[in-house]
């Protein structure tokens, strides 16, 4: 089914209770979201021979005729970092901005290991993805018909809904087995202010009953080996 996608025109909408905290709206038996990835940003101040860090520092992958940015990893904290001749990093991987911000400063002490001035300057967090399963089933097509001002729903193109919430600002992928990412988010609480809007508007579209469920969804039972009739 295709639904009509968001426009600046939209109005923004509004959930019940929305002034007050979301921790003072969580419910102690609904679920709670985690944090799965951490992507931060920041400038060391200095031209870089992606060359030269290849040959020196450990863990690393270039190949400048692939891609023109060159690829570090460590293990504590699990992270993955490109690194741009310009002396821009993109980190990675981490599940916090803290462990964000400390495989950041590693990976700048690394790069300066290899003799280059760096400095750690304006790091900035740049999106907070986050996930939460429902433990239910959702009817996409009824949330869609019902929030079709800030819904896109191509099933041709994609097997999710996409929830464009205006506030806070970023962007809700809504599974038919009940699994929601939330992605976009500068902050972490908005993250969870975000869960708690979505929530109960989720509930009202549960799939009550396993008979409900598309047949495609159902868990498939191998049947049992037929028996053969010769003796």
């Amino acid at each position: 089914m295709n639904t009509r996608s968001l426009s600046s025109t939209s109005p923004s909408i509004q959930f019940p209770d929305q002034d007050r905290h979301w921790r003072d709206r969580l419910k102690p038996y609904w679920p709670f979201p985690q944090i799965q990835n951490v992507v931060a940003t920041c400038n060391l101040d200095c031209r870089l021979d992606l060359a030269v860090i290849a040959q020196h520092a450990r863990n690393v992958e270039y190949s400048r005729k692939k891609f023109h940015a060159l690829i570090m990893r460590i293990r504590e904290p699990r992270t993955t970092t490109l690194v741009f001749a310009s002396g821009r990093m993109v980190v990675t991987g981490a599940k916090s901005e803290d462990l964000t911000r400390l495989a950041a400063r590693r990976h700048t002490r690394a790069i300066q290991k290899c003799g280059f001035q760096t400095r750690f300057r304006d790091f900035a967090v740049q999106n907070f993805v986050g996930s939460v399963s429902c433990g239910f089933h959702i009817r996409l097509e009824g949330l869609a018909r019902h929030s079709w001002q800030w819904c896109t729903h191509e099933p041709e193109l994609f097997p999710g809904l996409v929830f464009a919430m205006v506030k806070p600002k970023l962007k809700c992928l809504v599974f038919t087995t009940g699994k929601v990412v939330f992605t976009g988010a500068k902050r972490e609480e908005d993250v969870y202010e975000a869960f708690v809007n979505l929530y109960p508007l989720l509930l009202d579209f549960k799939v009550d009953s396993v008979a409900a469920v598309p047949p495609w969804l159902k868990e498939k039972t191998p049947r049992p080996a037929k028996r053969s009739s010769k003796r």
